[in-house]
């Protein structure tokens, strides 16, 4: 079975498209996903950028809200809500999530967090509203689960993940990587997964 690596930010309305739709695309097609938070605002602190890009650009980011709307419609999903502190702060939910990717309940993290941001415009910055989900999901532990989110040993395995995203060149959610090919854009997944058969 071929692989195809899937780079996701808990902040982009565009890598919540993409994990609503991999698993049954990546499925259908016999690829085998592995799926890896990151966060993109130490990319872009590289690239000079404080923020989005869609917030620095008025142009883009007219058109990016408009966008999401046109795509949450096309795939069937829920109008999109976008919470007045966009982007959300993402490494709270990072972390947990690479805790979750060990212990096998990640990816199921990663589709909550997702949900209750853009579905039900909650917020998902903190530990708290991470909390809400672990405990909603009924993981057992939630508290443990924190402790060893916010641990040496996980923050120091995201700065490893952050490391290589850059050796990647990495510099936007979700990208998608087969081999040594990268595609960038929820529009690319199809594209990915055909490359990686």
């Amino acid at each position: 079975m071929n692989k195809l690596e899937f780079w996701y930010e808990f902040a982009s309305p565009y890598s919540y498209f993409s994990m609503m739709r991999i698993e049954t695309l990546a499925a259908a097609a016999n690829v085998e996903v592995h799926y890896q938070p990151f966060l993109l605002g130490p990319l872009f602190k590289e690239f000079g950028w404080e923020t989005s890009p869609f917030k620095i650009y008025a142009e883009k980011g007219e058109n990016f809200f408009r966008d999401i709307e046109r795509e949450a419609e096309f795939y069937g999903l829920p109008s999109i809500k976008i919470l007045d502190e966009f982007p959300q702060p993402g490494l709270a939910a990072a972390r947990v999530a690479l805790v979750g990717m060990k212990e096998g309940w990640g990816v199921e993290f990663s589709k909550a967090i997702y949900k209750r941001q853009f579905q039900d415009g909650l917020e998902t910055k903190n530990k708290e509203n991470v909390l809400e989900v672990l405990k909603a999901l009924n993981i057992e532990n939630a508290e443990t689960v924190l402790e060893k989110a916010n641990g040496d040993d996980n923050k120091s395995h995201l700065r490893e993940i952050m490391e290589v995203a850059k050796k990647k060149k990495i510099y936007g959610a979700p990208s998608f990587i087969v081999g040594d090919e990268l595609f960038w854009g929820n529009d690319r997944l199809e594209r990915a997964i055909s490359y990686c058969k």
